[in-house]
């Protein structure tokens, strides 16, 4: 009995417990500020259901955000799309107000507009009629914050609100990652009031500097407290900007670009108000904007690229609205006229080989596991049944040891797949390992590649992914753009190889002078510095290509978080190493600061990302 009454009070204060804790978070949540969100929607009908999804997946109480939404000018089924989220969502919200305009009289095009991606003068007028709205709006409904967002954004980090809510900043944006350099603030501003590039910008993108930073623009994904002092005299309108600074005689007056960005970060400024992005989170993505003569397929492509992007980032695309799943169109796949593409895949990492094949579904790509060999289930005896002999005086040139089990299962996978080649006639392989991140637009440049090699030149194999580990001037190939013949390179991430050197490379009997393999073939096409290795390998005549820019990379590097190496941290192999080293400098096989790029390469880099940032608006 005595039992019974002590259980009894247990379930009696256990359920207290609960109910003051179930109380308390709605209490909490019910001190979290309204958020007005506004969204602006023009022929986004490709990205409006992920868009959509994640919006609505955001971690913050429904009934403290209010939607405004305004559509019109659209020629594919945006409305349609809205309508479907409103009718499924919008009793959840605090409130809901909408436009959808579908009046043909309208019309889908401005007065002026050369095509859907053009911004004459009229279409800005209309945009910043639009945004001065929601701005009235969310006074007049008394809104903590209004949020504006554009459609091209994906917000995949669910703490978002709560995230930028809590930072009680006056102006401030989610910093958003895009395909390449593009996203949604400046770190600096010309005199006449456009992009001005700064060292800064990279370092606060790429999260080199992580926290909240004040910078002179943000747009796109912008959240501003209404109850901050001074927000009255933020606008979008160029106008009513100068009549602003006429009334508390300022000077000089704006007279830049009627750009609503602009005019709405120069308002800031005008009003002592600073704007601030925050890296604090991984917040999601956002599509570059296109150019007029751009057509729907780059925003496709775009959207590719970013869901591969997010699989590298996220493991995978984060889920729709279940009334959004037959949306989701994934790329047709192909083996990109090859005759084979194989992945390894040790079978102890399945989250590797699950990672990996959600990129192939994302990029299309039509690819075999192949099972490799592992490093931890070999051993001395194991080795000699199979007569595999090292080759003499080998060392590795950075830690100075033998061979490691992990890296003699790795030489045995690739050439596992030479071997296959030749029983099963594969003219042309892609063999790709299983750490990799592909380059944006890797299946179109792939493609390209490739072309241009047949056309060009006979070729053994073409890097798509490596590490240059001498200074030294590498050719481009006669008659092509994207390839240039090889130098002394480490990594194996990713190579095409014909049937032809796949004879080469086994003729060279490798299993008798074992080298890892990464050392093994720039010793094949004779490129490697160490002539005491290459003399043990009589016929160096591999032709080697490699992809420029590169296709691919990896996913971390030595010292990053989430570096494993299943080569490098492996038991050695119980021989007595020589001191015969390499001529060249030693360099750590997976470190990103020991990676050799060009002074061609280094310009490449700054025309494409000057190219990419520059897009963040047109000059009106």
């Amino acid at each position: 009995m005595e039992k019974q009454v002590i259980l009894c009070l247990i379930l009696i204060y256990a359920a207290f417990a609960f109910g003051l804790s179930l109380q308390e978070e709605q209490q909490e949540e019910y001190l979290l500020p309204t958020v007005l969100v506004t969204l602006l929607v023009r022929n986004k009908a490709h990205v409006l259901p992920m868009f959509l999804s994640y919006l609505a997946q955001l971690d913050y109480p429904k009934d403290r955000l209010a939607i405004w939404v305004r559509c019109d000018h659209s020629s594919d089924n945006s409305i349609e799309i809205l309508q479907q989220w409103l009718e499924q969502t919008a009793d959840f919200y605090h409130s809901v107000n909408y436009a959808l305009d579908n009046d043909e009289t309208v019309g889908p095009s401005h007065h002026n507009e050369t095509s859907p991606y053009d911004w004459p003068v009229s279409r800005f007028k209309h945009v910043i009629a639009l945004k001065e709205e929601a701005f009235e709006y969310a006074r007049d409904i008394w809104a903590d914050f209004v949020f504006f967002l554009d459609a091209d954004v994906m917000l995949t980090e669910k703490q978002t609100l709560k995230s930028l809510t809590g930072l009680r900043l006056p102006i401030v944006a989610p910093m958003l990652l895009s395909e390449g350099l593009y996203s949604n603030f400046w770190c600096g501003m010309t005199e006449d009031y456009y992009y001005q590039r700064t060292d800064e910008y990279k370092e606060i993108y790429q999260v080199k500097k992580l926290g909240v930073f004040q910078v002179p623009m943000i747009h796109t994904a912008v959240l501003v407290d209404m109850n901050y002092k001074g927000t009255r005299n933020l606008t979008f309108d160029r106008v009513r900007l100068q009549e602003l600074q006429k009334n508390r005689n300022q000077s000089p007056i704006y007279e830049g670009p009627a750009d609503d960005i602009i005019v709405f970060a120069i308002s800031a400024n005008s009003s002592g108000i600073p704007l601030h992005v925050s890296n604090e989170l991984a917040f999601g993505y956002v599509l570059q904007p296109l150019e007029p003569s751009d057509t729907l397929e780059q925003d496709l492509l775009q959207i590719i690229n970013i869901r591969a992007n997010m699989v590298n980032d996220l493991g995978a695309v984060p889920p729709f609205l279940d009334y959004f799943q037959e949306s989701v169109q994934l790329p047709e796949k192909s083996k990109l006229s090859l005759d084979h593409i194989y992945m390894i895949n040790l079978d102890r990492r399945p989250e590797r080989r699950q990672k990996m094949e959600n990129l192939f579904d994302e990029l299309g790509l039509n690819v075999e596991h192949f099972s490799a060999v592992d490093g931890k289930q070999l051993n001395s005896e194991r080795l000699q049944e199979m007569g595999i002999q090292f080759l003499s005086g080998y060392e590795d040139p950075y830690h100075h040891r033998a061979m490691t089990m992990g890296e003699i299962g790795c030489f045995l996978s690739h050439y596992n797949i030479w071997k296959q080649m030749l029983e099963l006639n594969q003219k042309e392989v892609l063999i790709l390992e299983d750490d990799i991140r592909f380059e944006p637009y890797f299946t179109g440049n792939a493609k390209r590649v490739i072309d241009q090699a047949r056309n060009a030149v006979e070729y053994d194999l073409i890097y798509f992914g490596r590490k240059r580990l001498k200074e030294e001037t590498e050719p481009w190939v006669e008659g092509a753009d994207s390839l240039v013949h090889a130098g002394y390179s480490y990594w194996t991430l990713g190579y095409v190889i014909s049937l032809e050197g796949a004879r080469k490379l086994l003729a060279a009997n490798p299993l008798k002078n074992l080298i890892p393999v990464d050392e093994f073939l720039p010793l094949m096409f004779d490129r490697h510095p160490n002539k005491t290795w290459s003399s043990a390998f009589e016929e160096r005549n591999l032709i080697a290509l490699s992809a420029a820019p590169l296709l691919l990379y990896p996913i971390h590097y030595t010292g990053e978080s989430g570096y494993i190496s299943d080569t490098e941290d492996s038991q050695q192999i119980n021989v007595e190493a020589a001191t015969t080293t390499s001529d060249s400098e030693a360099r750590l096989k997976s470190d990103r600061e020991h990676i050799f790029i060009s002074q061609d390469d280094n310009h490449m880099l700054d025309q494409l990302s000057s190219m990419v940032i520059a897009k963040s608006h047109q000059e009106l």
